[in-house]
């Protein structure tokens, strides 16, 4: 049933509209950042189509065919072959084409348009589910191209990406959009709560991090999360203090540390947020914190803050962001960001 779904009430009115006009599209475009649910929600489609006792238009998601149109056996990242082919659900009419190596493999795209023009084994309908679309190259989207044109009405293609522009137009052209948007963070909150994935100041936490995106709040990890604030949190103290100089080149070298290659983009955005969190405390407090369970802590170091100085903090963050994507000297870039945050 959607509404076993969260969020994106406009989206499921689309799909349950489709349902009841009879009239679900041959080609689906699902659009919307990472982690909003996109693809529990195309099989949520494939379930309506598929189920054998549907509640109004909705699947019931307790039969045997809803119950199996979910599980997947996934190839390894390594199996080439493997992703030359449809991936099959338990219920043979439901398949997903993933990337392999950033890649759609042009021979995925064509065992799916042989099996988009097979009748449906077992169900009213055949649901191709083609996840991270915008990883389709020029011969995987030609094949596409001729598939959606071919499509028979007993197929269905749904297209999901976070990246809608990275699609031919051609192949956009030929898809009925579907657009998917964050949860007020509110919203998150309430859903970990009330299915028991997290509580009290773990859940306010998680769906703050997550900025709205369900998938991202499930798969945090606080404790890691922690470290990294916990590592940060003495360079704002730092700036806060007036910019101990000595102290901020140790943290600099420690962030640019060669050794801490994989926590440093990590890092750095644990400080953007712990800089963002002050910079409303110097507004006066207003709109939610990220760390509310540091409030007095960084209420204490926003004391005295000129709200200016933390939003060119802000600011200068972002600037280094644009650097590494040239493959600037981390280490120099690093020193550079804190004494330019000192002297501001």
């Amino acid at each position: 049933m959607l509404d076993s779904l969260v969020g994106n009430e406009r989206a499921k009115e689309t799909l349950r509209r489709m349902l009841r006009q009879g009239r679900v599209p041959a080609a689906l475009l699902f659009a919307g950042e990472e982690g909003l649910g996109k693809k529990s929600f195309a099989l949520e489609l494939a379930r309506a189509l598929n189920c054998k006792e549907r509640r109004g238009v909705e699947g019931c998601g307790a039969c045997a065919a809803c119950a199996r149109i979910s599980k997947f056996q996934y190839p390894a990242a390594d199996e080439r072959d493997e992703h030359k082919k449809v991936i099959w659900s338990e219920h043979r009419d439901v398949g997903l084409v993933r990337p392999y190596n950033r890649n759609i493999l042009v021979d995925a795209i064509r065992d799916l348009e042989r099996e988009s023009n097979f009748r449906p084994v077992e169900g009213a309908a055949r649901v191709f589910v083609i996840e991270n679309a915008e990883s389709l190259n020029e011969a995987s989207s030609n094949a596409l191209l001729k598939t959606l044109e071919e499509a028979p009405p007993t197929t269905h293609i749904i297209l999901i990406t976070s990246r809608p522009s990275g699609l031919l137009p051609t192949i956009r052209s030929r898809c009925q959009t579907v657009r998917f948007a964050p949860l007020a963070a509110e919203e998150l909150e309430s859903f970990l709560v009330k299915n028991g994935k997290r509580a009290g100041a773990e859940a306010r936490l998680a769906a703050q991090l997550a900025s709205g995106r369900p998938g991202v709040a499930l798969g945090l990890n606080l404790d890691t999360y922690r470290a990294r604030r916990d590592a940060m949190l003495g360079v704002v103290e730092a700036l806060a203090a007036g910019g101990d100089r000595s102290r901020l080149l140790r943290a600099a070298e420690e962030l640019g540390d060669a050794k801490n290659k994989e926590e440093y983009e990590p890092r750095l955005d644990a400080l953007e947020i712990l800089v963002r969190d002050l910079w409303l405390l110097a507004l006066g407090g207003r709109g939610a914190l990220v760390n509310q369970d540091l409030r007095e802590r960084l209420a204490r170091l926003a004391e005295g803050l000129r709200p200016a100085r933390a939003a060119s903090w802000l600011t200068r963050i972002e600037e280094l962001r644009g650097q590494l994507a040239v493959n600037v000297n981390r280490r120099a870039a690093t020193d550079a960001l804190f004494l330019s945050m000192s002297a501001d």
